[in-house]
């Protein structure tokens, strides 16, 4: 039985999770330990390679704009358009913008050449991920997060925090070498939670920062602090943003959000509390809403809700026990 059969249930935590989305790439970490495997691709004929700049990659009407390796490294090399790297994505497990099976490289310019140029099609157009997200198929999508994240890290962890010596790549780009010290930095993530609380009625509680009379509404969330566990930060950042007191929260899955490096681990939590109490800094409006208030709120404008590309959705789904309509343009 579901909450939306039943809205009692919605008082206690069930076993029920968010679907599992299957990887769609394989990143290949034994194989990307061998020495030279890049440059080997690279000179392979077989690769392809995304290019990212400034946090944003090629992109071609509704997919990720993909080269042949060899031939458009050497370009982008000639181009002189700053620093140049490469890094070791995996193979693609279903067919995209590229044929399954294909091994895919991530190309990071300093700056971004023009369309045009450096084997770079006219047609190709530079955008950031939340521009292109709706268009994308699901393995364009996970290539774009997993190029964003490692790129990211990259662009922030260019020199050894230990002694401050420029680090060398290694690992197909998935590690960072001292060669004064010889220690080693892998790319980081922050784990963040993002909560449903559902209240004594079954209500569910939405917040939202900047202006307080802003209509979006979505899910809390907070950062994890060193030495927390994860139910712990839920239980701080719902008591912090919103003054709920959380008696109980289950973990429901996760979504990578690598803008800039963040991981966020989606929970359901329940409360007692009737009332909340934005803090007026991070969230300046917060409201409860019953399921039939909530379709009823979103189909006529009052308010918006997080995007279906978004964990936020899945969670708020997940409560309603169903496909909550948008309105329509």
């Amino acid at each position: 039985m579901s909450y939306a059969e039943s809205p009692a249930l919605a008082n206690h935590l069930m076993e029920t999770v968010l679907p599992v989305r299957p990887a769609l790439v394989d990143r290949g970490s034994s194989e990307r330990m061998k020495p030279g495997m890049v440059e080997d691709l690279i000179a392979s004929g077989r690769a392809k390679a995304m290019v990212i700049s400034q946090r944003k990659a090629l992109v071609s009407r509704d997919g990720l704009w993909f080269g042949d390796a060899g031939p458009l490294w050497a370009a982008l090399g000639e181009a002189k358009a700053g620093a140049l790297t490469a890094i070791y994505l995996g193979t693609t497990l279903r067919p995209s913008s590229v044929a399954e099976g294909t091994p895919v490289l991530l190309f990071t310019v300093a700056e971004p050449p023009v369309p045009g140029t450096a084997l770079i099609p006219s047609v190709a157009q530079w955008a950031g991920f939340r521009e292109v997200a709706g268009r994308l198929d699901a393995t364009d999508t996970a290539l774009f997060i997993e190029a964003s994240a490692i790129s990211n890290w990259h662009a922030t962890h260019t020199h050894c925090p230990q002694c401050g010596t420029p680090t060398d790549i290694e690992t197909g780009g998935w590690v960072r070498r001292c060669p004064k010290d010889n220690s080693e930095h892998y790319p980081r993530t922050d784990p963040a939670i993002i909560v449903t609380v559902v209240g004594p009625d079954g209500r569910l509680l939405l917040g939202g920062g900047g202006p307080a009379d802003a209509s979006n509404y979505s899910t809390l969330a907070g950062f994890v602090e060193p030495g927390e566990s994860l139910e712990q930060a839920v239980v701080r950042e719902i008591g912090e943003e919103v003054g709920v007191r959380v008696t109980a929260c289950q973990y429901l899955g996760s979504q990578s959000w690598p803008f800039p490096a963040s991981l966020m681990l989606g929970f359901t939590a329940i409360t007692n509390d009737a009332v909340a109490r934005p803090d007026g800094v991070e969230v300046t409006r917060a409201r409860w809403f019953s399921r039939e208030e909530l379709q009823e709120a979103v189909l006529s404008g009052e308010i918006t809700i997080s995007t279906r590309l978004s964990i936020a959705r899945s969670l708020i789904e997940h409560w309603y026990g169903g496909v909550i309509e948008d309105l329509q343009p």
